[in-house]
C-alpha cells in the first residue's frame, strides 16, 4: 500500500484540534448514564436505526472519536431515541488511534472517527468492516463532494462527520491591509521576518505553495515539487517555526502576525479572540474530512448502524454544528442551519473557494520520499 500523508505522523507533535475540553487521549469518557456497562443484546436493527427505540435500557455503544466531536445533549438526545448508552473517549490523533486499534486496545469500540487518508490506511491492514447500505438511511443527504470521496470509494467502509479547511489566521487590526491568500507572505516578507508560524506537515506546507503555484496539492511531478521547494525558501526569513499547535497564544498575544492552522483550531481560537480572523486562501485549500466507521473488531455492529442513522439525521447534524461551530458534509443539515451560519465563510467557504480545494491522498513511495527530503532541507536549514 502507498505511504500515507505525513499529517499528524509525528506523535509527540500535537493534534491539528485544539481541545476545547481538558481531556487526555482516550483517557476520559463521557457517560450519560450511572448504569453499568452491559453488552449489546443482539437484536434486529431498523434501516433507520436512530427513530427505533432499543428494547434494553442498559444497552451500551462506545465511540471513539475527537474531544470536540460530541457533547452530552448529542449523546443524551440518542439515548432517548435509542435507549442505547453511549461512552465516548476521545484521543488526540489518527495515529494514537490506530496504535491502540493495532495493540488490540480497540476492540470494545463499535464506531470510531479516523480522518480521510487514516481510512484508507486502515481499510489497506483490514481493520475496517465494509458498511452494508441496506441498513443506512440518508448517505443520499450527502453533499456531492462527498458521495463518492476519493478516500473512500462509494464510501464503502466509512461515513463523513466533519470537514474543514486549511488556511492563515490573522489579526486585522495588526495587519491593516486586506489579505486574500498566501501572496501576502512573498510581498510582505520584510515586514514579517520571524513573524508567522506554518504547519508542521511537509505535504500541508509544500500542497499549499504548489497551489499557489498553480500547480495539485497532490503533485507527483518532481519538477513542481522543487519549485515548490525553492519558493518556500524565499520566505524561510518569516518563518518563526513550524508548529501545528501552540501558536495560538502567540498570535493572540501579539507575539506572531499570522499562522498557518486548521480551520477548526482557528474556529476555537476566535470564539475566544474575537478580532482574530481567518481565511482560506484564493488558491486553494487542503480540504479534510473526519469519518464515522465501524471497526471489524466491533462488539455492537447494531447500535454502530444505529449510531450512522442518527448521525445522518439532518436535525442532529444541524444542531450539532450550531453548538460545537463544526462544518456539516450534509446538505440536507445545512439546508436547516440558520442564514448566519450558512453564510458563515470559516465553516462553509464560498464554492469559489473550494472549487481550487483538494484533499490529500497518499502518493508513491518515491515521491513521498522526494517530499520528505525537501522538507527536511526546509525545516533544518
Amino acid at each position: 500500500m502507498p505511504p500515507t500523508p505525513s499529517r499528524n505522523s509525528n506523535l509527540s507533535s500535537a493534534s491539528r484540534r485544539r481541545f476545547l475540553q481538558a481531556a487526555t487521549a482516550a483517557a476520559t469518557g463521557v457517560l450519560l448514564s450511572n448504569c453499568a456497562r452491559a453488552l449489546l443484546e443482539n437484536a434486529s436493527a431498523d434501516k433507520s436505526g436512530a427513530a427505533a427505540s432499543a428494547t434494553n435500557a442498559n444497552q451500551t455503544l462506545r465511540i471513539y472519536t475527537w474531544a470536540n466531536y460530541t457533547d452530552d445533549q448529542l449523546l443524551g438526545r440518542f439515548k432517548d431515541k435509542t435507549g442505547i448508552q453511549v461512552i465516548a473517549d476521545t484521543y488526540d490523533s489518527n495515529e494514537t488511534m490506530l496504535a491502540k486499534m493495532q495493540a488490540g486496545g480497540g476492540k470494545d469500540y463499535s464506531i470510531i472517527y479516523p480522518s480521510d487518508y487514516m481510512v484508507q490506511q486502515m481499510v489497506g491492514l483490514g481493520l475496517l468492516a465494509p458498511l452494508d447500505p441496506a441498513k443506512l438511511t440518508g448517505i443520499d443527504q450527502l453533499m456531492d463532494r462527498w458521495q463518492n470521496p476519493a478516500y473512500d470509494k462509494n464510501n464503502a467502509h466509512s461515513i463523513p462527520a466533519v470537514w474543514g479547511t486549511t488556511g492563515l489566521v490573522f489579526n486585522p487590526e495588526v495587519i491593516q491591509t486586506e489579505i486574500k491568500g498566501w501572496d501576502y507572505i512573498w510581498d510582505n516578507q520584510a515586514d514579517l521576518t520571524r513573524q508567522i508560524t506554518l504547519i508542521n506537515d511537509v505535504r500541508e506546507v509544500l500542497g499549499a505553495t504548489l497551489q499557489y503555484l498553480g500547480y495539485s496539492i497532490n503533485s507527483t511531478d518532481p519538477a513542481e515539487i522543487k519549485q515548490a521547494y525553492e519558493k518556500l525558501l524565499e520566505i524561510k526569513p518569516t518563518v518563526a517555526s513550524f508548529v501545528t499547535n501552540g501558536w495560538e497564544d502567540q498570535l493572540a498575544g501579539g507575539d506572531l502576525k499570522m499562522s498557518m492552522a486548521y480551520s477548526q483550531d482557528a474556529i476555537a481560537l476566535i470564539a475566544e479572540k474575537p478580532e482574530l480572523q481567518y481565511i482560506v486562501p484564493e488558491t486553494g485549500s487542503s480540504l479534510w474530512t473526519d469519518t464515522m466507521v465501524i471497526p471489524k473488531t466491533a462488539p455492537n455492529s447494531e447500535a454502530a448502524y444505529a449510531w450512522l442513522n442518527f448521525m445522518l439525521e439532518p436535525e442532529n447534524s444541524a444542531r450539532l454544528v450550531e453548538r460545537l461551530k463544526i462544518s456539516t458534509p450534509n446538505a440536507a443539515a445545512f439546508d436547516k442551519l440558520p442564514p448566519k451560519l450558512q453564510q458563515n465563510e470559516q465553516l462553509f467557504p464560498p464554492k469559489s473557494v473550494l472549487a481550487n480545494s483538494e484533499g490529500i491522498v497518499p502518493v508513491k513511495e518515491e515521491i513521498s520520499n522526494l517530499y520528505d527530503q525537501y522538507w527536511t532541507r526546509l525545516t533544518s536549514s
